[in-house]
């Protein structure tokens, strides 16, 4: 396929970076984006990285009205000690973006031609790129709807944007562990839903209770199934795993659960391992069972944005399961460790997950 030619103009005016030791997730955005049109008939055309600027929509926007948008999470890595920038399987969420625009009735993207355009806009962005630990460059690929429109049916006008965000950790705990709560009332995506596509809706489903959550010094909801409210299906924004007497156990993808990029790369590491592990359904009574015999050894969250986070606490319906004495357990500091290490380039990668930027822009230029 001819990759589409990709138009800069650079800014004028560039921003103060901030301070690195200081960095809050999701707050600061770089001096640059990438942005690409589609029509109905003509496809996606006029890609460009431009000075980061406000987006003018009209006020009749499908996607303000029916909800026509999805997105992605991804990072870049940079080393302090020879500056070379890592991608973690960004073509991971690629693929994954076009599963959700199907979902979404969208036209899907050019994989090649985006990877193309991060790489070119992270060239462009990489002296944003935080080098202190922990520290990491947050990129957010998205698509909207942007036909005025007030009709309910597929747009025909979008538009598709990659937008940069140096960050620290995602939740201040660190890798310290985390309270969850096990939400009882409100339901996140039902099978046959859009629980299984990045869509903007699922997160605002979640938002009430979450707020609760925050209210009772939570820092996280877990979501049960929709029709049984019994089994476990993921937290807020990460996938949820369970070590009970030995074995690893996380829920199976099941049409309303996300397949994130870090549950695909974690179960990859301990099948690697030869530590038991399987994907099935997994209720709380299980779970409070396990717990009751002394057998809940560990349980983590995995995503883009915290990696690994410990869970110390479980509260279901006013039962508290402490884990592990609220500390972080074996098994997930040996997972963070080793994947935030294959991110940043500091062990050898035996699955070539690792995209380095230096042989990317060689190999794209």
């Amino acid at each position: 396929m001819t990759r589409l030619p990709i138009q800069i103009k650079l800014s004028d005016s560039k921003k103060e970076k901030p301070n690195p030791e200081n960095l809050i997730f999701g707050r600061t955005f770089t001096d640059h984006m990438f942005v690409a049109d589609y029509d109905e008939g003509k496809g996606w055309h006029s890609h460009r990285i431009i000075p980061y600027t406000p987006v003018s929509l009209d006020p009749a926007s499908i996607v303000f009205h029916y909800g026509q948008t999805v997105f992605e999470g991804m990072k870049a890595y940079r080393s302090a000690e020879d500056g070379t920038v890592r991608l973690f399987r960004p073509e991971e969420n690629m693929k994954r973006m076009n599963h959700s625009l199907d979902r979404l009735c969208m036209p899907r993207i050019d994989e090649e031609t985006a990877l193309h355009a991060l790489t070119q806009l992270i060239h462009i962005e990489k002296d944003w790129i935080p080098t202190l630990e922990g520290t990491s460059l947050y990129i957010r690929p998205f698509v909207i709807a942007n036909e005025a429109f007030l009709g309910v049916a597929p747009a025909k006008k979008y538009q598709f944007f990659i937008i940069l965000s140096p960050v620290g950790s995602y939740y201040k705990e660190g890798i310290h562990p985390v309270k969850i709560l096990v939400e009882n009332e409100f339901v996140r995506a039902v099978k046959g839903g859009t629980g299984g596509a990045k869509t903007a809706g699922n997160y605002a489903a979640g938002l009430k209770a979450q707020e609760v959550a925050d209210q009772r010094g939570y820092s996280q909801v877990l979501w049960l199934d929709g029709v049984e409210r019994k089994y476990v299906e993921e937290v807020g924004s990460m996938n949820i795993f369970f070590k009970i007497d030995g074995e690893v156990i996380t829920p199976a993808i099941n049409g309303s659960i996300l397949e994130g990029i870090t549950r695909k790369s974690i179960l990859q590491l301990l099948r690697h391992w030869e530590i038991p592990v399987s994907e099935r359904k997994i209720s709380m009574d299980e779970i409070r069972s396990a717990y009751d015999e002394g057998k809940l050894e560990e349980v983590f969250g995995t995503g883009t944005a915290a990696v690994i986070s410990p869970v110390g606490e479980l509260n279901w319906d006013g039962y508290k399961m402490v884990v592990n004495n609220c500390e972080t357990g074996p098994l997930a500091t040996r997972l963070f460790d080793t994947l935030s290490n294959i991110q940043n380039g500091k062990v050898e990668d035996p699955f070539n997950w690792v995209v380095e930027m230096k042989s990317e822009l060689a190999k794209l230029a």
